[in-house]
Order: structure tokens, then sequence, then C-alpha cells
């Protein structure tokens, strides 16, 4: 599977010609040369060298889901002129993650799973149980119930590194064809999207510090690695951007730093408890700005709410109160905090507030909230406590 939302490439054309050529691709100059009548060039090596090296450590997942959960699930049964089936089948992609048997794939993989099997490039099938899954990162653990040492896992890049305009290769199991692979850039970091956990009132917690690329991914790739041109994992791959279900050249991945601190403490634990705030906001913009009286381009969170009985509640927080002010058409709540930094690291937006606090900081901690009230700078001391399952964000 590969989640689709209703939201409103860079592929690379290689010309293959004979003769002496120099080209321009991602990775630089590509040199042609000459063997026999035939033409390869430096990209083709490197993208057959990569999927040579890959592609036997990612895995292909099958899952049957019994028919209600599915029906909860919003997914559909394998046969749909069978209405009184017992089960329904999803299909997503997977990769090895230690000789201990881990593999990684997506929650949203797994979710509602009673039985999983996972099938390597070389034929090989192998069932798999649940170790722990995160609904907050969308992020699965899954253990082989037999021996797979013999596949070699694959390495993670530190994700803090990749930046717009690196390759991106996906490989992964779309519309269940096995091995597929294709590439693209890395067109956006830094994205917010939305994961599995409810915050209540109609809305799913997100996640931030999104990798997003133009490299065609479909249903079924999903929990399939995004690789840099080295073959290392720079993300999962996660959902689309698609009005049609189908690439549009928007997709997310989440990013390898996020996935193995994910990993490993489900592995540990079977589980992840994240800290938590208790804040609604926004990002600070031109009418925000405009209708709160601050200088054109000031940046910052916004906080519009605060959550009762929250950590931010306690800390002193404030929110927008009822009434409104407005510029340019914009209705705006007045009396919120500004947050302009956390721990001392400037919030130029929201999302920095997500991210810090997702990536950052652990339940317990205190970190220090810098807002801006009434005009004057202040510090708050916050004390970060457990996500609740449905809330406010």
């Amino acid at each position: 599977m590969l989640r689709s939302f209703k939201r409103t490439g860079a592929a690379l054309l290689l010309a293959v010609t004979f003769g002496t050529a120099v080209g321009y691709g991602a990775a630089g100059p590509i040199q042609t040369v000459h063997s026999q009548n035939t033409v390869v060039d430096s990209e083709t090596d490197l993208l057959r060298s990569l999927y040579a090296r890959v592609n036997p450590s990612v895995v292909s997942i099958v899952v049957r889901i019994p028919a209600a959960q599915a029906t909860r699930q919003g997914q559909s049964p394998v046969n749909p002129n069978q209405p009184n089936q017992q089960f329904a089948q999803a299909a997503g992609s997977g990769w090895v993650y230690d000789k201990a048997g881990h593999i990684i794939t997506n929650a949203h993989v797994v979710e509602g799973a009673d039985r999983i099997e996972i099938t390597f490039s070389d034929g090989n099938m192998v069932r798999a149980d649940v170790v722990g899954s995160d609904p907050d990162s969308d992020i699965a653990v899954i253990k082989a119930t037999s021996d797979i040492s013999a596949y070699a896992p694959l390495v993670l890049a530190n994700s803090d590194e990749v930046t717009v305009g690196d390759r991106a290769v996906a490989i992964g199991n779309p519309f269940e064809q096995a091995g597929t692979m294709t590439q693209g850039i890395i067109s956006g970091i830094g994205r917010s999207v939305e994961g599995l956990a409810s915050a209540g009132n109609g809305q799913n917690y997100l996640i931030p510090s999104v990798l997003q690329t133009d490299a065609a991914l479909n249903p079924g790739n999903s929990g399939g690695p995004l690789l840099n041109s080295n073959g290392e994992v720079i993300g999962v791959n996660e959902q689309i951007a698609s009005q049609v279900r189908q690439s549009s050249g928007v997709s997310f991945a989440i990013p390898s730093n996020l996935v193995k601190q994910t990993a490993d403490t489900l592995i540990t634990d079977g589980k992840v408890v994240h800290p938590w705030l208790g804040i609604s906001g926004t990002s600070l913009g031109l009418d925000i700005n405009e209708a709160l009286k601050l200088p054109e381009n000031s940046k910052g969170a916004y906080v519009t709410g605060v959550s009762p009985n929250s950590p931010a509640s306690k800390a002193g927080l404030k929110g927008a109160a009822s009434s409104n002010t407005v510029a340019n058409s914009a209705a705006v709540p007045a009396g919120g905090d500004i947050i302009v930094a956390i721990d001392k690291q400037p919030v130029k937006n929201f999302n920095d507030v997500l991210a810090y606090i997702f990536n950052k900081t652990k339940v317990g901690q205190t970190v220090t909230i810098t807002v801006l009230r009434n005009g004057q700078q202040q510090d708050l001391q916050l004390t970060l406590g457990p996500r609740p399952t449905a809330t406010n964000s």
C-alpha cells in the first residue's frame, strides 16, 4: 500500500548515441564507453550496481486482514464479488534492518493484519510477526519467523544531510510488481504530513521533517526504501499527494533518522511514547502579522489553542481568544502567544515546533519555550508529557 491523499519529475532522460559524448545528469558528467557495439554510461552503471546490491534486501509484503477490520480501515476485499468472504488482502514493501531478522515497513501496511508473508527477490517466502508499530511516525518493525541472516541489512544514511536536488531512488512493490526501481530527486525537505494517530476533532497528528521526492511512487511502494546514490536508506516511502491515487510527482518519505530512532525503540520496548506540548497553532504570515500588528516579516509559530491540563497549559502558554481581528478579509483570533524559540533554537514556523519536539526531546524533559506576548519576550519552562491518543496537536 501507499497512502494517497486528495491534495492538490525530475526524471533523467539519457540519449544513447554512438560516438564520443559527454552529458550531465543528476550524478554529474556522464561518460559513454564502447564495448562490442554497446554503449554504457556511468549513470547506467551506477543504477545497475545500486539495484544489484540493494534489491536482494528489499521484500514484497502481503498481509491478510480480517474482513471486519478491513472494512473499518476502508480497504477493499480480495474479491468484491464475494461479499461474505472472511478476509481482505493488502500489499506493501519493506527492507532488512538487521541480522536478527527485523524488517522495516509502514505501520499502515501491517495495520489490522493477522498474517504477514514476505517474499525476497530470489523467491524465498517467509512469514513474519509484528514486533511493534508506531502510528505517530507510520513506522512498523516486523520479524521473520525463520532465519534470514543471509540477506544483508541496508545501511542508513544521515537524513539531516539530505538536501533538495539529491538523487532519490525507490525500490519496492508498486501494484504488486516486485523489485520495481524508480528514480528522481529530493524535491523538498522539512515537510509535514498527516500520520495515522488521531489528535481528536477529526484531525490526525502530523509527522514533521518529512522528505519530498518526485521519484515515481504508487500503491504498494509503502514501506520500501528511498535511497541515495550510494544505495543508503534516506527514508521510508510513506504516502503520495494525488487526486487519482497514482503517482503525480509529489511523494513523501519518513526520514531515516526518525526511522532508526523509532525502529530501535520498537525493537526494545514494543512501542514508542511521543512527547507532547498540547497546543494547536499556525505559522505567522502577512495577514496574521497585519492583524496582530506585528512587523511585516515576523517569523514564528502562533498558538491558537491550548489543551486543558496539558504541559502547555501548566506552563502558562496562552492560546488565542475567541474574538477575531480581520486583515485582508481573513479572520484571525487574537491574544495567543507567539513561539519564537525552543531551547534557544529559533522557530520560523509551526513545523519547527513540531519537528523539535518530535525529533529532539523525550517525555519528562523540560524545555524552554521563548514566546512573544504583548510585545515582550519571555521564557517559559515546560515539562513535556506523553502524547495522548485523542486530543489537540
